[in-house]
């Protein structure tokens, strides 16, 4: 990225106000803030940001409530599996720098979400992260060093004194775990109570209060008693320490912990990836011809740039001077370099592979179709799917529920053994640390998003991973999905005239000639089937929504277009050459099925789901196509209205429903569908509405997403039912006494561990 990311980043490091300032400059908060209309179509901003220092969905809670008490603030999104936020405010109102700065008032660290600061930020928490897991682990192996001698040798052969020296030692050893090494457990908590006392969480709201205050209760109660065990062992706290189990817990916790770290960072990996495909600099061509260097952020609509072989394409435009090949895997997933001539769309982000080429730009920054997909992305791993908030809203009550266990343990352990009380009650709080439990569903549908993304469907909604594994019926579009955007020729009719105007090959040249002037699908599809053929023509005009026109040497006029145009007569065909207004050939054209797309119906239908075509094509042509593909369910003549008088009809019979398209009359039914994918090449108005986008434009990657989302979702059972089987089998363990501390810790943090691990397994 640009040196001026790295500024960014380093003035981030601070939490003062005044370091953040510089994200408010336009340019700079364009880089990770998109434009969108809010509900009166008043412009508004919707900015992601990363953020630092979370570990449950109740870190989650507490930056969206200080988020929201922001001046303009309209809505807030922020999710605990990926770290991110997203933001919409109103610019007349507030700025990226107070969004920052009210996050760092709660206690957490954010930097925008570009791929420079937010990678300093991660490198900072991680290298962070280590330290206090490396000083954890350390002064854990030397406090068990310490309490060795007390499990294996008798009290004769370790005296009174030497103990009370080895436990000494153990308690300077824990002093730096519970100093540096505990403090994020004691920060989250007292966040957590912060927000109740000061009303702005109820005591069972799920964002109200988190894992950690459990875990902070469970480390002071340890710390406490262990402290008085030490130095007055003959007090109300006994004489047994736990400073081993205590030092263990957290060196097991962070451990864990670590990992969720790790498994987090590859998902913003995945879309620093994409970003880094942009260049830094382009080379912008004048007015006369000079070629200068300038920062991609510098580019307006209308410059042209010269794009250097091997370079990618900076911005979307169109090919003004040269030919080349594009590699668009980045947004198709196909490897294939795709030929470009003049006139030929370009992407940003794409490489250039063939030769150097000018290009004109159209499309800027937020614009661009690159930063539409990472936008869409971070969308959506903002969001928190439904599994994840059904597993927040059980999360509270099982705290306060295990809060009262505690208790009620330590209560009737003081009544049987008054030495083993405090200890019962410190393993009841660690082993039912509610971690995996909120882990299990967002970390899952995360990893599974990932898995899509590579395979070229990105999600904007994690909701619809649940939807499209368990809906029972698909319905297709079918012009621009089922079939490709653009016809193809089937064939050639000349008409047998008693004096043609030419033969047979010249007007075949002739039509490829003045098709070759027009960028309308049929002209292109003419020129694709016939070949390029330069013709000499005195003059060329196209006529919008009729054809082209042409005059050649010989002074004759030939029309390539409609038949009422061109020859002035009826009938079906498409497209008729004419020569002085007498038609001269007539031209067939067929549609060509997307790749994969008929594999796609017959699995879909293997797997017991229902497919019906939705089309607004005439009922002869989706019914040819609905045959040639196996679809017995087929309505034609479809106005938009009609599709959702369809989509709901299905709705009320077959439960959820998945809808597939590309057009701007798909846009409705889009919406109004349980789960919406739209093709990558379709209209960008259908392709907002959808909860996922083909950017591949296979079919056959819908199926393999299907399979991906079905995966996911069995995945997040098993999470769901080995954490409940967990805590089932692990509280009456600490209840009756049979799980010392230093088990609990042990198997609180696998327990976390296993869910995290088992989540990855949806990305591969």
């Amino acid at each position: 990225m640009c040196r001026l990311d790295y500024r960014v980043a380093a003035s981030l490091s601070s939490p003062s106000q005044a370091d953040v300032d510089v994200v408010d400059d336009p340019l700079e908060f364009g880089r990770f803030t998109r434009w969108v209309s809010g509900p009166a179509g008043e412009r508004r901003a919707e900015s992601s940001l990363q953020l630092a220092g979370m570990h449950c969905a109740a870190c989650a809670g507490l930056i969206e409530n200080a988020l929201a008490r922001v001046d303009g603030v309209a809505a807030v999104q922020v999710s605990a599996a990926s770290e991110r936020a997203s933001v919409t405010w109103d610019p007349e109102r507030t700025r990226p720098s107070e969004l920052i700065a009210a996050v760092r008032r709660a206690g957490y660290d954010a930097v925008p979400d570009a791929a420079a600061p937010a990678r300093e930020m991660r490198r900072r928490e991680a290298r962070q992260a280590l330290w206090r897991l490396f000083v954890a682990g350390f002064c854990a192996m030397q406090v068990m060093m310490f309490a060795w001698p007390s499990y294996v040798a008798t009290p004769e052969e370790l005296g009174a004194e030497m103990l009370r020296l080895l436990n000494w030692g153990s308690w300077m050893l824990t002093l730096p775990v519970m100093a540096f090494s505990a403090t994020p457990f004691f920060a989250g908590a007292w966040r957590s109570l912060r927000s109740v006392l000061a009303g702005r969480g109820r005591l069972f709201d799920p964002r109200a209060i988190g894992m950690d205050v459990p875990v902070a209760l469970g480390l002071l109660i340890t710390f406490v008693a262990s402290t008085g065990a030490t130095f007055d062992p003959g007090g109300p706290f006994g004489r047994e320490v736990y400073f081993d189990s205590l030092t263990m817990f957290v060196s097991f916790l962070l451990g864990a912990r670590w990992v969720e770290l790790k498994a987090r960072g590859r998902a913003a990996e995945q879309l620093e990836r994409a970003m880094a495909r942009l260049p830094e600099t382009a080379w912008r061509v004048g007015p006369d011809g000079a070629v200068s260097a300038v920062s991609t952020l510098r580019l307006h609509v209308g410059d042209v740039v010269r794009v250097p072989l091997g370079q990618a394409f900076p911005a979307d435009g169109v090919l003004h001077e040269g030919r080349t090949e594009a590699d668009e895997s980045l947004l198709t997933g196909e490897s294939t370099p795709v030929a470009k001539a003049e006139g030929s769309p370009v992407v940003a982000g794409s490489v250039n592979v063939g030769s150097p080429v000018l290009v004109r730009v159209e499309r800027i920054g937020g614009d661009t179709r690159l930063e539409g997909i990472v936008s869409m992305m971070k969308s959506a791993l903002a969001q928190r799917p439904a599994a994840a908030r059904l597993a927040d809203r059980w999360a509270p009550p099982f705290l306060w529920t295990v809060l009262l266990l505690a208790a009620g343990g330590a209560a009737a352990w003081s009544l049987i053994d008054p030495s083993r009380a405090v200890w019962v009650a410190v393993s009841v709080l660690i082993v039912t640390c509610p971690c995996a439990l909120s882990l299990a569903a967002p970390a899952t549908l995360v990893a599974a998003a990932r898995g899509m993304a590579r395979e070229g469907v990105l999600l904007q909604r994690l909701d619809a991973i649940e939807v499209l594994a368990r809906a029972r019926h698909a319905v297709f579009d079918k012009t621009g999905t089922l079939t490709e955007d653009r016809p193809t020729l089937a064939g050639v009719r000349l008409r047998p005239l008693a004096q043609p105007a030419a033969d047979a090959a010249t007007l075949r040249r002739h039509a490829a000639s003045l098709a070759g002037w027009s960028q309308h699908p049929l002209s292109r599809a003419l020129v694709a089937g016939l070949g390029e053929a330069p013709a000499g023509w005195a003059s060329v005009r196209e006529v919008p929504g009729a054809g082209v026109e042409g005059v050649d040497a010989q002074g004759r006029a030939w029309r390539l277009g409609s038949p009422a145009w061109a020859a002035g007569e009826g009938g079906d065909d498409a497209v008729v050459l004419a020569c002085d207004g007498v038609a001269q050939a007539a031209f067939d054209f067929d549609e060509t099925l997307r790749k994969g797309a008929a594999e796609a119906v017959s699995r879909l239908q293997a797997e017991g789901v229902q497919v019906t075509l939705l089309s607004g094509d005439r009922a002869a042509r989706a019914q040819a196509l609905a045959a040639r593909l196996g679809i017995a369910r087929v309505q034609a003549g479809a106005t938009p209205e009609a599709k959702l008088a369809a989509l709901a009809a299905l709705q009320s019979t077959d439960g959820p429903v998945v809808m597939v398209g590309d057009g701007v009359n798909d846009a409705p039914v889009l919406a109004r569908a349980d789960a919406s994918l739209a093709m990558g090449q379709g209209a960008l108005v259908a392709r907002a509405q959808a909860d996922a986008v083909v950017t591949s434009s296979r079919l056959d990657d819908i199926v393999r997403a299907r399979a991906r989302a079905r995966r996911a979702v069995a995945i997040v059972k098993q999470n769901l039912v080995m954490s409940a089987a967990y805590n089932a089998t692990c509280i009456p363990l600490a209840l009756v006494g049979w799980l010392p501390p230093w088990a609990a810790g042990l198997g609180m943090a696998l327990s976390s561990l296993v869910v995290i691990v088992n989540a990855q397994r949806a990305a591969r």
